[in-house]
């Protein structure tokens, strides 16, 4: 399973951080993606990093201000999320895939084995 912590509320300009804790399996063997899913939206890919590369992929409009990393002794991923805008307000998921990273939406949401419990990001203006 994945347990997702922190995430809350930001003013524009702020920063957050998430935390996803893996357990029964290494983040090291796998691709760990990041989405988010606004109200009224689909779910969208945020990022896709692999530990075992060094590659991550982001998502245009949050490449710069975003960052993943991972603690592998914590088997834990990261999203830092700096610059934040309101339109980034949503519901963030980490999930984990067998399937390689190829771009921040591949593998598509579908192809994801598990996901977080999620944890709302919500900025205001």
């Amino acid at each position: 399973p994945l347990v997702q912590s922190g995430g809350g509320l930001v003013q524009t300009g702020g920063s957050l951080r998430i935390s996803c804790a893996a357990s029964g399996f290494r983040i090291g063997d796998h691709a760990m993606g990041w989405f988010r899913q606004a109200p009224g939206k689909e779910r969208e890919g945020v990022s896709c990093s692999e530990t075992s590369t060094g590659t991550t992929y982001y998502e245009p409009s949050v490449k710069g201000r975003f960052t993943v990393s991972s603690d592998t002794a914590e088997n834990t991923v990261f999203l830092q999320m700096n610059d934040l805008r309101p339109e980034d307000t949503a519901i963030y998921y980490c999930g984990v895939s067998t399937v390689i990273c190829r771009s921040y939406n591949q593998p598509t949401s579908s192809q994801y084995d598990h996901w977080g419990q999620g944890t709302q990001v919500t900025v205001s203006s």
